[in-house]
């Protein structure tokens, strides 16, 4: 299917500011340059521009890369909660992400800690 992140196992934010107007192949020269490796068929990764209403998630999948897109509706007048730590790349969890995706911040510290 594509841009199923569902089946990736490792999930890593960029974070800082990234220039929106990047497509693949500069978000995958950003990847290389950050983490000295080439983005792989288990990874996700996420961007977001110095607005925080939108963010790009770039995966590989067996035939190509994909780029998906969201950005939060205008009437709402959302933000994600973004790390602006520049230079950065930090592996998150699916809890994480969703977290992101709600609007939340990344780092919870008074989330209950659960064995999965």
């Amino acid at each position: 299917m594509i841009g199923d992140i569902s089946v990736k196992t490792n999930l890593y934010l960029v974070s800082g500011y990234t220039d929106m107007r990047r497509s693949i192949d500069g978000l995958c020269a950003t990847i290389q340059n950050m983490l000295h490796t080439e983005p792989d068929s288990m990874s996700v990764y996420l961007f977001c521009g110095k607005r925080c209403d939108r963010i790009k998630i770039l995966i590989k999948e067996p035939d190509g890369m994909c780029l998906l897109y969201k950005r939060l509706d205008c009437s709402i007048q959302g933000r994600f909660r973004w790390p602006r730590n520049r230079d950065e790349v930090k592996p998150i969890t699916w809890k994480q992400f969703d977290w992101l995706m709600s609007g939340l911040e990344v780092e919870q510290p008074k989330a209950l800690k659960m064995d999965v």
